[in-house]
């Protein structure tokens, strides 16, 4: 029943592709998401809400009670590798390079680490009322720049590392909830209400583009032949052209809440959400 169990994010560790959501629960797939088992070990019974691989074999998962975990073996095992406060709640994690990493979560907490996870050391992104923003989701563009989509329209962008910070406001009062970097080098936002931007310049100003739902869309994935595949609340599946355009939705028939997407086969997509882990085929559906 662990495929079942509500999941939040999904990354590929090489060809294999890894879940991680409630109870501490890590699922592992070799054939794209048709079918999957459980990680032979597990550190923690908290929640995971976070996953990132530097390689086919070492990866990282975080969530709740600042729970950070590595796996060395491509998911198989995963011991416990820092263990931050026992309130702070990490919600994203994401590396630059295999030695530089950043983890992200409720209320502005940060940890980032400079050798590879063997330490973590918390760090601010914003000032002010800044300081406290809920940080729902770290990327990595292209440039290298690292930006975090958080609460109220903001989103904090890097382009050293994570040594300085700068704020952008979107025209927005609810949270930006991911960023997805696209093929053309561009950057993708999701946000609360069905809001949808785009960045062309690195992150340093957004573009609305048009939705066609007003559910919060919280995942969000390119498939190779270019189209845009963003998921959210209630089942909703938007499918969308590689420039942003066209965007039509449908829904899931269990309308279940949707975290995350990743892309498997030429057409086809899997989603993880409060229902768990399934494969969903895009071929015949538009544009």
């Amino acid at each position: 029943m662990a495929q079942h169990a509500p999941m939040v994010e999904l990354a590929y560790a090489g060809k294999r592709l890894v879940a991680v959501g409630d109870y501490g629960t890590i699922l592992l797939s070799d054939d794209g998401g048709r079918t999957w088992r459980q990680a032979r070990s597990v550190a923690t019974d908290t929640m995971l809400t976070a996953v990132a691989f530097t390689g086919p074999e070492t990866g990282w998962a975080a969530g709740h009670g600042g729970v950070i975990l590595k796996t060395v073996n491509g998911g198989e095992t995963w011991t416990l590798a820092h263990q931050a406060a026992p309130d702070m709640v990490l919600m994203s994690l994401a590396f630059e390079t295999p030695e530089r990493g950043i983890a992200v979560g409720a209320y502005g907490a940060a940890l980032v680490t400079e050798d590879g996870g063997a330490s973590w050391a918390p760090a601010t992104l914003g000032t002010g009322e800044d300081s406290d923003r809920h940080l729902n989701h770290v990327a990595v563009s292209a440039a290298g720049s690292l930006l975090v989509a958080a609460e109220v329209g903001t989103i904090f962008r890097s382009a050293d590392g994570g040594r300085s910070w700068s704020t952008v406001t979107l025209p927005i009062k609810g949270s930006v909830w991911r960023i997805l970097g696209l093929g053309d080098r561009s950057l993708l936002a999701t946000a609360m209400g069905g809001r949808l931007f785009r960045s062309r310049d690195d992150g340093l100003t957004w573009t609305a583009l048009p939705s066609p739902t007003t559910q919060s869309l919280s995942g969000a994935v390119q498939l190779a032949d270019g189209r845009l595949v963003v998921v959210g609340l209630a089942g909703t599946v938007l499918t969308g052209r590689s420039d942003g355009s066209g965007f039509s939705a449908f829904t899931q028939p269990d309308r279940i809440n949707l975290a995350s997407t990743l892309a498997v086969g030429e057409s086809d997509v899997v989603l993880a959400g409060l229902g768990g882990v399934t494969r969903l085929e895009l071929k015949n559906k538009s544009p």
